[in-house]
């Protein structure tokens, strides 16, 4: 009999440890909340599973595959995040392979020598671990463990230790709620501060705070910057937060943006808002120069 439940209730992080404690081989599977209009037995409104949001499989008690619906979770696209394959390699390969599974595409990449083995196994494991810290954090849904994995022979499975899952993924938990009291709502937008351009004289950025800047713009969200970026909700955070710190960019209020954008301009607005435009021009020039450097 499959073990049901909410993570409301009965966390990601206690479902790991028993899977752990155990040494359970099954399916765990987390669904989107339907409200059913009743109330449980603890008086909190009782949901019913709706359509699935993430699926994790274990073998004797280790983590070995995760999938999030709606994130692209094939083999060329998590070599993509990672960086090991370019936007144009990876375009080209799910052109070509169509339908082939993970692991004969594993097989091909290897040999046409666009990765090597410990890429694929690299880039995977830290896939499938972003994707269980993340849960991790989740607050609210059904959810279901099933003792049959019921995965296709194509997936590609990388055994886990799950004790270092848990304590690596509680001591996240603690730097995501310091991250919040300064990146709280992913709906803010993000800003150059004032003389960005002597502040960014001088300084070593990273490569995703290289990937952010040129999307600093305060019509951008900071959640469709993640998205084009391709970061998890956690590393966008924390680089916004060291940019911020650092004294680069400001971070604007989703609520407060909607309320002066119900307000009218006033004259020193207008000015600055013509004066926006050269200024953020200025500061891009000096990006490129600083990447050439």
């Amino acid at each position: 009999m499959p073990l049901q439940g909410n993570i409301r209730d009965f966390s990601t992080t206690q479902l790991l440890n028993l899977v752990n404690l155990s040494r359970r081989t099954g399916m765990l599977t987390i669904f989107e909340s339907l409200p059913t209009g009743e109330m449980d037995a603890m008086n909190h409104p009782k949901m019913a599973p709706g359509a699935e949001r993430a699926r994790v499989s274990f073998h004797a008690g280790k983590l070995v595959y995760a999938n999030l619906a709606d994130q692209e979770g094939s083999l060329v696209s998590v070599l993509n995040r990672a960086g090991k394959l370019n936007n144009e390699q990876a375009k080209l390969l799910k052109q070509k392979m169509g339908n082939t599974g993970d692991k004969g595409l594993a097989m091909r990449l290897i040999g046409a020598r666009y990765v090597t083995q410990s890429d694929i196994l690299a880039c995977v494991r830290q896939h499938f671990l972003d994707i269980v810290y993340s849960l991790m954090s989740w607050g609210e849904g059904p959810f279901r463990f099933e003792d049959e994995a019921n995965l296709s022979n194509e997936h590609i499975l990388v055994p886990i230790d799950l004790q270092n899952v848990i304590i690596e993924g509680s001591r996240r938990l603690n730097e995501a709620k310091e991250l919040d009291k300064i990146v709280g709502d992913l709906e803010d937008s993000l800003r150059f501060a004032e003389n960005a351009k002597q502040k960014f004289k001088g300084i070593h950025l990273t490569v995703d705070e290289w990937k952010i800047v040129p999307y600093v713009d305060p019509k951008n969200t900071i959640r469709q910057i993640m998205k084009v970026v391709n970061m998890s909700e956690l590393q966008i955070k924390r680089v916004v937060y060291g940019l911020n710190q650092a004294g680069l960019i400001e971070i604007i209020n989703s609520s407060a943006k909607r309320d002066a954008a119900k307000q009218p301009l006033t004259r020193r607005q207008q000015m600055m808002k013509k004066q926006s435009v050269p200024e953020k021009k200025v500061v891009l020039s000096l990006i490129e120069k600083l990447k050439s450097m």
